[in-house]
């Protein structure tokens, strides 16, 4: 991996699903995070594709920086063995904080909060507000039907093209964190000053 990379912040869902290899592949990334010296960073949840994919981290001696909001602290979610724990005062300062720390994101599946972070964290890109890579791991097709909308917004003349493509897809993990180490950043749009930004 590009040493420039050391934080992998993942996007993934507070509840298991029904598909085994969403599971495995959730405790896999854990796993290869971990054995590349990446520290994971994630929502610090115990429970569903967060814990196995922090667990699996833990488990072969990775680092992991958990994020949690107070208020989601205190309903017994929050994973007690990380390497580090950080707290916020809602859900838009984890996002920020997220962001801050880490250096490229990885959005595993997951429900309707992760799609609200991975396209928050998107739009950030696109609009020049950060510089890093964002990829989508398209675990058993589960994202399949969403990379058709989003065909759909080019078509249509919703989506430039261009930014489409800054969204690294991949079925596999080694393919997404190879596609993450030869990432390019877009630079600033054109139609925004550096002032702005």
């Amino acid at each position: 991996m590009n040493s420039s990379f050391k934080n992998i912040c993942v996007f993934c869902g507070s509840g298991n699903g029904n598909d085994n290899v969403i599971i495995e592949q959730a405790n896999e990334l854990g796993k290869i995070l971990a054995q590349k010296n990446l520290t994971l960073v994630y929502g610090a949840a115990k429970i569903g594709i967060m814990g196995i994919v922090a667990q699996a981290a833990l488990d072969n001696n990775g680092s992991v920086i958990g994020i949690i909001p107070e208020f989601l602290k205190t309903k017994e979610v929050v994973h007690t063995g990380l390497s580090q724990l950080i707290t916020t005062k809602n859900m838009h300062d984890r996002k920020l904080k997220m962001q801050e720390v880490s250096d490229a994101f990885i959005a595993l599946p997951g429900g309707i909060g992760t799609l609200e972070e991975l396209f928050e964290i998107f739009t950030w890109l696109q609009l020049g507000l950060h510089q890093k890579p964002i990829a989508l791991l398209n675990s058993n097709g589960f994202y399949d039907s969403l990379i058709a909308m989003l065909q759909t917004m080019v078509k249509k003349g919703f989506v430039a093209k261009e930014t489409f493509n800054l969204l690294l897809i991949d079925d596999t993990i080694e393919g997404l964190l190879l596609k993450i180490n030869e990432f390019v950043p877009p630079g600033i749009p054109k139609w925004l000053s550096v002032d702005e930004t």
